[in-house]
């Protein structure tokens, strides 16, 4: 399966790095074809100009700015995102990316006044991230990053694309032993042929 993996935390050294590397080491291992999209290292600039805004729904030149990245998206079968939640949401790279990226003729068409999806490509949709709150603290908030996933990034792909969310709570508390758990259930959910 071709595997756009977005991944989108600026430290190394961070534990979102660590997931990063299990998330993609072990679809490598699995036998995936791997497009591993580190938003920071690429340089991604996830500000949506005026010029950009105001063509956004000319679906002959909207993709334009970022041609390489659609091309991406469209070529991948299953879309895994590694980032960590901040302020109960995606960093603002990701959200950019997002804006910038999943256009009208990319993700979604306009028909007769109402989106359609358009993302039929991707049959498998999982994100891996990380709360520095409990659990139950997110789900007071409504867990907005959760929906953001499983509900509207989810209704832009293929009809019967499955999602997977993954999510190690409490990292304000964590332990080297909850990390080293949480990255060996990552591996062992990424592990299979068909994800």
């Amino acid at each position: 399966m071709r595997v756009l993996v977005l991944y989108a935390h600026p430290v190394p050294e961070s534990f979102g790095a660590a997931i990063h590397e299990t998330v993609v080491a072990s679809l490598k291992a699995a036998g995936h074809e791997v497009d591993d999209c580190d938003l920071y290292a690429e340089g991604f600039d996830p500000v949506l100009s005026r010029e950009e805004r105001r063509g956004y729904h000319d679906t002959n030149s909207n993709t334009l700015p970022v041609a390489g990245y659609v091309e991406r998206v469209k070529r991948a079968e299953a879309l895994v995102l590694c980032f960590p939640v901040w302020n109960f949401g995606y960093p603002a790279i990701l959200k950019g990316f997002l804006d910038r990226v999943f256009l009208p003729g990319v993700s979604f068409e306009m028909v007769e006044g109402k989106a359609q999806p358009a993302l039929h490509n991707i049959r498998r949709l999982v994100a891996v991230t990380s709360y520095g709150g409990s659990r139950w603290r997110a789900f007071l908030m409504g867990d907005p990053p959760r929906k953001a996933v499983c509900r509207a990034l989810r209704a832009v792909c293929h009809p019967l694309a499955r999602t997977t969310y993954l999510a190690h709570y409490e990292m304000n508390l964590s332990t080297p032993a909850s990390r080293a758990a949480f990255l060996k259930k990552v591996a062992a959910k990424l592990a299979s042929s068909s994800l």
